[in-house]
């Protein structure tokens, strides 16, 4: 499980353009007018081989008139709780104001690491001035451009060295299977079908439940935890802070697990935020079991299973090998079913595919379907193995990979996963020269 690291500090410092600048790209919505950034924005970052979750948070003002300030104290607060590293902008420009001073009284009670970055060194003139900010009691005090990436280096090489970056050996820790998805989804009602009892409470109010809890479940073979998260609402429908704790919570039981099962409200379907837990658990290339629940209240003569579940695969192309179970928890209807069938998914995810077996079977393939010519250029493919990593990657060698495609690449995976059943399974694939 990686870091998460909080960005916090006082309205119109550059929390924004800071959080575009960790995770590489204009995300965040950034603005000269202060109290821009209205809710939280996730993220991620990597540095010296090192990755990271980052939370952007709108600025710490206390007491304000404002509605949205209110929400937004509650929800810094919430951030620098649940976050493990901490960064406090400040503005070289304007020097130590009195809402600095307030932040700082609340990050020195969180006994929390923090870093101290003055923003806005956009130049030499301001070089110097921030000795000033020394006064609020940090060793380490980092002069930044987040705007143009001035001594955002030396800062980024610290913060790696505190980042912790679980390991994941699949071999001594138990699987963790994440069940995600929207409020009142039937999550939990799913665990206790599956763990035999009621430990889970059950309402139809949606957010009853508030945080992740773990389950330990034997069956089919296997050991594993099954971990219950709270839904994960729309963010402008996150007025509250154990709302906005939940989703955190949320994002770390994804990053955490091996197998994400994502349950969908079949009466709701596959809409925008069911996609974004999609990609959330796909880009932290988590095996993916999607489940669509309630499937007993869907008339049947209104919608065709198959139509059903190819508008979902046309949303989360090209990633179309996806599980896709109906299911009714109410009813107990295939339940077992989609618990075995995520253990298929997790343990197709730990697959390991011996180097001769591999090559016995991708270079006929490549031989009977070579790279398309590109330019003139002729690839020649000699060789593959797979990574030790986490999940199936591979690496194709070859005598000019820049000029392999990604529709080929897409090609390759196809076959792999045809071949080794790798439904639900993320599947990378390289090509380097040999």
């Amino acid at each position: 499980m990686n870091s998460i690291v909080a960005i916090v500090g006082r309205p119109n410092v550059g929390k924004s353009t800071l959080f575009n600048r960790l995770i590489k790209q204009k995300k965040a919505i950034t603005d000269s007018e202060s109290g821009v950034t209205r809710d939280r924005h996730y993220g991620k970052g990597e540095w010296n081989g090192k990755q990271f979750s980052v939370i952007d948070t709108g600025g710490y003002i206390i007491g304000g008139d404002d509605i949205f300030e209110k929400e937004i104290d509650y929800q810094v607060e919430l951030a620098i709780e649940e976050a493990d590293l901490i960064v406090f902008l400040v503005d070289i420009q304007t020097g130590i104001t009195e809402e600095d001073i307030k932040v700082n009284k609340l990050l020195k009670k969180s006994k929390k690491k923090v870093f101290l970055l003055v923003n806005k060194v956009d130049n030499s003139s301001f070089q110097g001035l921030e000795a000033e900010f020394f006064k609020l009691g940090f060793k380490d005090v980092y002069s930044i451009s987040a705007k143009n990436g001035l001594g955002s280096g030396d800062f980024m090489d610290s913060l790696a060295k505190n980042l912790v970056n679980s390991s994941e050996d699949l071999n001594e820790i138990l699987p963790q299977f994440a069940v995600v998805g929207r409020p009142n989804a039937g999550k939990s009602s799913l665990i206790n079908s599956i763990i035999d009892n009621q430990r889970h409470i059950v309402s139809d109010i949606p957010g009853t439940t508030r945080d992740s809890t773990d389950s330990y479940v034997n069956k089919y073979g296997l050991n594993f935890n099954l971990i219950d998260t709270a839904g994960i609402r729309r963010k402008k429908k996150v007025k509250e802070d154990l709302e906005f704790f939940s989703v955190l919570r949320a994002v770390r039981s994804i990053e955490r697990s091996n197998v994400v099962l994502l349950l969908v409200d079949a009466t709701r379907g596959f809409d925008t935020q069911v996609q974004k837990i999609f990609w959330l658990a796909h880009r932290n290339n988590k095996g993916i079991l999607i489940l669509i629940n309630k499937w007993d209240l869907i008339e049947k003569d209104k919608l065709d299973i198959r139509l059903y579940e190819e508008n979902i695969k046309n949303k989360i192309a090209p990633f179309k090998d996806v599980p896709i179970l109906f299911i009714s928890v109410l009813k107990k209807q295939r339940v077992l079913k989609a618990l075995e069938k995520a253990i298929e998914v997790f343990k197709s995810r730990n697959l390991r595919i011996s180097t001769s077996e591999l090559n016995k079977f991708i270079l006929p393939v490549v031989q009977k379907n070579p790279p398309p010519s590109n330019k003139g250029k002729i690839v020649k493919i000699k060789f593959c193995t797979q990574l030790p990593t986490k999940h199936p990657q591979f690496v194709l060698f070859c005598n000019l990979p820049q000029y392999v495609k990604e529709a080929y690449k897409r090609f390759i995976e196809n076959k792999l996963r045809a071949r080794y059943k790798l439904s639900g399974v993320p599947v990378t694939i390289f090509f380097r020269k040999k």
